[in-house]
């Protein structure tokens, strides 16, 4: 297959508490809060997503939001961390922001030549930030208490926890088109790990493997659920249904996501991955202006707005 993966779609994890998660996302950390849903397959959970302001492939994070969720671990088989980029300089200012909000972290440390600092969520999930040339203007997520200068720029990647590596980097290199660009010391666990980058990327979408030898996590909150590799269409989405069949993935269905259409496989490591097409995109049922302002349900479900409604938990929305 020539085509390749132009870079990360979105990352989907877990909470276990909706209005925190909210406010930590959108109040410290910036992001726009791009679409307030329900999650397909349990509608009396809400489904978070955010992002930049339009809702670009490469900025999504989302949560699945289940109320009382037992708290994960990072082990084997896991996304032990997702990373954003922001510009060369912006680290100090970061810090300064976190402080304030009272989030622990560590760092500044360099790694592959860059800086980064690392923190959990309230849900503790591993979170960093890297000072990057790839950090992409277009990307920002504009927040009135964060100057443009300093905003968030989209995922920058991910760092899967292994139990060997040599499956997962299989895939990646000989079936997903990811090239090996690099290996280097993580300066406060000691822990190796080597940097696959999406061939298509311009602007950086990588994914770190470490070695992580204990017991597999289920999900839970606190923990990543799955990664999704962009693709741009249909057509390009069925050409990877085939050749991921052709490598004994499976049989993989094209779920209709409302804002995207997926398909979903489960790497060696244990990590689930998701193929995402850009369109439709998120003003598929509401304008730019208005993204995150109220709550969308799937055409399926909308027949019981009311009764979803009703057993759903108030949020607080934030005021942009």
């Amino acid at each position: 297959m020539n085509t390749t993966l132009p870079g990360l779609h979105h990352i989907t994890a877990i909470t276990s508490d909706a209005q925190q998660n909210i406010d930590f996302y959108t109040g410290v950390l910036g992001l726009r809060l791009i679409k307030l849903t329900v999650n397909f397959d349990d509608p009396g959970a809400y489904h978070l997503y955010y992002g930049d302001d339009a809702g670009s492939p490469g900025t999504i994070l989302t949560f699945f939001a289940w109320p009382g969720a037992a708290r994960g671990t990072i082990g084997t088989g896991t996304v032990s961390a997702f990373t954003f980029a922001v510009p060369v300089g912006a680290l100090d200012w970061w810090i300064a922001r976190l402080q304030s909000h009272g989030v622990p972290m560590s760092g500044p440390f360099a790694r592959f030549g860059e800086h980064v600092i690392a923190f959990a969520d309230p849900d503790g999930i591993g979170v960093e930030i890297v000072a990057t040339p790839r950090a992409d203007d277009r990307l920002a997520a504009h927040h009135p208490d964060i100057p443009p200068a300093y905003a968030l720029r989209g995922a920058d990647g991910v760092t899967l926890a292994l139990a060997d590596t040599a499956p997962t980097t299989d895939l990646l290199t000989g079936i997903l088109g990811f090239r090996r660009t690099g290996t280097d010391t993580d300066p406060v666990t000691q822990t190796e790990r080597t940097r696959y980058t999406a061939s298509d990327a311009a602007t950086g979408a990588y994914a770190d493997l470490i070695t992580r030898p204990h017991l597999q996590t289920p999900a839970a909150a606190g923990t990543v659920h799955h990664v999704a590799w962009r693709t741009p269409d249909d057509p390009t989405q069925r050409e990877w249904v085939g050749t991921l069949h052709a490598h004994g993935f499976g049989a993989l269905p094209v779920m209709d996501r409302q804002y995207f259409h997926s398909i979903y496989f489960r790497e060696p490591g244990g990590v689930l991955f998701e193929i995402a097409t850009d369109a439709p995109g998120f003003t598929v049922d509401e304008s730019r202006e208005t993204l995150g302002t109220a709550l969308r349900l799937p055409p399926q479900y909308e027949q019981y707005r009311a009764q979803i409604t009703a057993a759903l938990p108030p949020l607080r929305l934030p005021n942009r």
